[in-house]
């Protein structure tokens, strides 16, 4: 019982993604728990794929006694005119009133790919505000994300950049390692980001070196993720979550892999592979299972 407490412990700070495993949404939650994870990070599809209704299957996930990381994901907001941003708000909407169901108080918001969306960044600052105060009745933090393949946003510095125009106090970014690797983005410009406004860190890695058109990082992305330790840029990852800890970043970090084969083998082998990734992470590269330097100083005495 105290190693399973001591290992749930280590891996407090880290969720596993839905979208990483088969079946109904109950059995996944208990592949997390019985894993050791506390924390889920959950999409629309669990909630309005959910027999008993999107209301029902919240209520599932406050009940499974798992904390949800974040919702995802609203695509394309930014950049829209008219009738097309219009819509884009009644949407955004829908997603904050569900995301408020849940519990959640991060809606994770990817860069647009729409040819119709403007690409004058100012513009796109504008529009994220906008979705900003929208969420502030719910008490929810936007979390914007620059795909790999977006249009006009593509590397986590330019959605940095546009969310500090947009100037909100619950707009921030969400830091993720695919992006990050498949657009092959220096890391150096992490340590520029303020940790306040990391308001979500997704994992995960792929493997192989290359994925030079917009085309191969979304099939990649879609099909071949795999948990950190697991791909070819294990030297990154490290490096990458080593500055973000030096930063001072101490938020929640959640495993987005999106896997053809995983999604056909039993989920508690899936969250088998999780579990030994959050550790290695946990007691190898950020070292939290050591106890704090006070604790050591008790020790001794």
């Amino acid at each position: 019982m105290n190693d399973r407490r001591s290992m749930e412990e280590a891996i407090r700070g880290f969720g596993m993604d839905t979208i990483t495993l088969a079946g109904p949404l109950q059995a996944k939650l208990q592949a997390m728990k019985d894993a050791g994870f506390s924390q889920v990070m959950l999409k629309a599809n669990d909630l309005v794929g959910h027999p008993g209704g999107w209301k029902a299957a919240a209520q599932e996930v406050r009940e499974s006694g798992l904390r949800g990381t974040g919702f995802q994901v609203l695509r394309d907001f930014e950049g829209l005119s008219g009738h097309l941003h219009e819509y884009k708000v009644d949407i955004a909407k829908t997603m904050l009133e569900m995301c408020a169901e849940l519990g959640c108080d991060v809606l994770l918001a990817c860069s647009s790919t729409s040819a119709h969306a403007s690409q004058d960044l100012d513009h796109i600052a504008r529009d994220l505000r906008k979705l900003a105060m929208l969420a502030i009745p719910f008490g929810i933090r936007i979390a914007y994300e620059g795909l790999s393949w977006g249009r006009t946003i593509n590397e986590y510095t330019t959605a940095w950049d546009v969310v500090n125009r947009a100037d909100a106090p619950n707009l921030g970014v969400c830091i993720d390692s695919y992006h990050i690797l498949a657009a092959k983005t220096p890391l150096d410009a992490i340590l520029d980001l303020d940790p306040a406004k990391i308001f979500l860190v997704q994992l995960s890695d792929f493997m192989w070196r290359e994925t030079p058109t917009f085309e191969e990082r979304m099939a990649t992305a879609r099909t071949y993720r795999v948990f950190p330790r697991e791909g070819v840029h294990t030297e990154e990852l490290i490096d990458l979550v080593q500055k973000l800890d030096r930063l001072g970043y101490a938020g929640d970090y959640s495993f987005e892999v999106f896997n053809d084969d995983f999604v056909q083998m039993p989920l508690p082998m899936v969250a088998e592979r999780a579990r030994k990734s959050a550790l290695w992470l946990a007691d190898d590269i950020l070292r939290r299972s050591l106890p704090l330097p006070n604790q050591l100083r008790l020790r001794a005495r």
